[in-house]
């Protein structure tokens, strides 16, 4: 079968017979203006034929003209009101209207000279724009019917000598003419059709194209913003947002409204372009930021897409993969040290219980003993993380979570409830994280405030506070001491593994923090007070999970 066959044979499916998915509503459409049409020439008929007196119409039969003309202009018109007020089924209707016009148009051209009359063109002009609604089979019968019709009237004209001399060759050439307008109809629908729904498959496609690209976009680690020439904020994923200090401005904003820093970057970037990559803090106490600038587009409507990398987690991830493979080595060192420190512990144990054994020689046990117990405390630190499992994040409403919580720290940590205190605010705020890791979060903070106080143990003040950022509606956690706070040479320092101010120290604690923290989306960062420190952990907005 070759392809005009194909098409004509795919023409007019409907989609309850399962073979088109053309629409059934601008098939209707298509019908109201075929119906339309024919009330505009039946018009014109009348027009012409009483107002004008006939001219050339109705010269062979001018009553019979003169009523055709009529009831032809009262079915066209009763035929496009009853399909606006009750829609019948458009291949019955077209068929119908067709039918009337080859009949109505056949009388009118045998009272007005036959085929010479040129009234055998109307008759193409429905069949044509009848075929658009119809399948092939059904426009072809109708196109032969028309031809039938000509060559009757013909027929009739020459048994009655109607007219001085018939007109067969023309009549033959007029059905031709027909079933060629026919065909050519019918096979440009075809393809308009095709073309139709090919644009429908790529539309639903670019649709689910931009929702995957959208899903990637939110899930990046990196930050993307995307501006327009005007500096209007047409897209910022969540890492971007949280990079950015989680602004209350988004989309559709001014760039700087979301972040005066970064446009006055990106101010810089349009004077010297060459300048594509810089080095910004979008906020005081924020985190470095390494910004990138790329134009999107070409000519005055070229917007840029500006891409932001937390300079700290790419000094991470570097130092991850070196601590990837020191892992895998230290846990198996670590399993073969156990055994002879064991050894050594127990057996510095049993020393110091001999009776005969001097006061220096007591002192040595001990400095043994110490120094056994903080080396398996490097060893259980180190097996930890070579071992950390993988979060199970749950909501979390952190009230009645705290409620229970804080009473496990004090336990824990040997702290009155005087001395660790907390407030929520409100009381409802709620979190998706994994309760163990965020309670062991808050052990390791807890642990870290006492270990590091300088004064007298009872003096020691730790609050809790947690709710939702007034100017972010982020979720958050901090913990404060009242401590000595910690040095700004060291601040910087605090999250790197094995870095420890104090001698029997593992280095450990604060770095296996941050692990947990961002193995549940959260970060982690270091505040100074005027007396002591902070320690906040900020969460995802639930509720504000679509930037764009």
């Amino acid at each position: 079968m070759d392809n005009t066959t194909s098409e004509q044979a795919t023409v007019g499916r409907h989609p309850g017979e399962g073979e088109t998915t053309f629409d059934r509503a601008e098939e209707r459409t298509n019908l109201n203006l075929f119906l339309g049409y024919r009330v505009v020439v039946a018009t014109v008929m009348v027009i012409l034929f009483f107002a004008i007196k006939r001219g050339p119409l109705g010269t062979h039969g001018p009553e019979l003209f003169g009523v055709v003309a009529v009831v032809y202009s009262v079915l066209a018109l009763s035929a496009l009101m009853w399909n606006l007020a009750r829609p019948l089924h458009v291949d019955r209707q077209a068929i119908l209207a067709v039918v009337i016009d080859i009949a109505a148009f056949t009388l009118m051209m045998q009272t007005s000279g036959g085929v010479a009359s040129g009234l055998g063109i109307l008759t193409g002009i429905s069949l044509t724009l009848a075929a658009t609604l119809l399948e092939a089979r059904f426009a072809l019968g109708l196109a032969a019917l028309a031809t039938l019709a000509v060559l009757v009237e013909e027929l009739w004209s020459e048994l009655h000598h109607a007219f001085p001399a018939t007109r067969y060759v023309e009549a033959g050439f007029l059905g031709i003419a027909y079933f060629a307008l026919v065909l050519l109809s019918v096979t440009l629908t075809a393809r308009a059709r095709r073309s139709e729904e090919l644009v429908e498959q790529r539309e639903t496609e670019l649709v689910n194209l931009a929702q995957l690209s959208d899903y990637v976009i939110q899930q990046m680690q990196s930050g993307i913003v995307v501006i327009d020439r005007e500096e209007q904020v047409q897209l910022l994923n969540e890492a971007a947002w949280s990079l950015l200090g989680m602004p209350t401005q988004m989309r559709h904003h001014p760039l700087r409204a979301v972040s005066p820093r970064l446009a006055e970057a990106h101010a810089t970037w349009r004077e010297d372009p060459e300048r594509s990559v810089t080095a910004l803090r979008a906020l005081p106490e924020g985190r470095d930021l390494r910004v990138q600038f790329n134009r999107l587009g070409r000519g005055g409507s070229a917007g840029t897409l500006i891409i932001l990398e937390d300079t700290s987690r790419l000094t991470q991830q570097a130092q991850q993969m070196k601590l990837a493979s020191l892992g895998r080595l230290t846990a198996g060192i670590a399993h073969e040290v156990r055994n002879p420190l064991g050894a050594i512990s127990h057996a510095a144990q049993l020393l110091g219980e001999a009776p005969e054994l001097s006061d220096t020689d007591h002192r040595l046990v001990d400095i043994i003993q110490q120094n056994s117990a903080r080396v398996n405390e490097i060893i259980e630190n180190i097996l930890r993380l070579s071992r950390q499992d993988l979060p199970h994040p749950k909501p979390l409403v952190l009230g009645p979570w705290l409620d229970t919580v804080v009473e496990a720290l004090r336990g824990a940590c040997g702290l009155s409830a005087e001395q660790l205190g907390y407030e929520v605010e409100p009381y409802n705020t709620t979190i998706h994280a994994d309760p163990g890791q965020l309670q062991q979060i808050l052990e390791i903070l807890c642990d870290n405030a006492k270990r590091h106080f300088p004064g007298d143990a009872g003096d020691l003040r730790i609050l809790i506070l947690a709710g939702a950022n007034q100017r972010s509606g982020g979720p958050f956690i901090e913990l404060q001491d009242n401590g000595g706070g910690i040095p700004g040479d060291v601040a910087d320092k605090l999250f790197e593994p094995f870095f420890t101010t104090r001698n029997e120290g593992t280095g450990l604690g604060l770095y296996i923090a941050r692990q947990l923290c961002e193995a549940n989306r959260a970060r982690i960062e270091y505040h100074p007070l005027p007396q002591g420190a902070a320690f906040r952990l900020s969460f995802p907005n639930s509720r504000r999970r679509t930037l764009t």
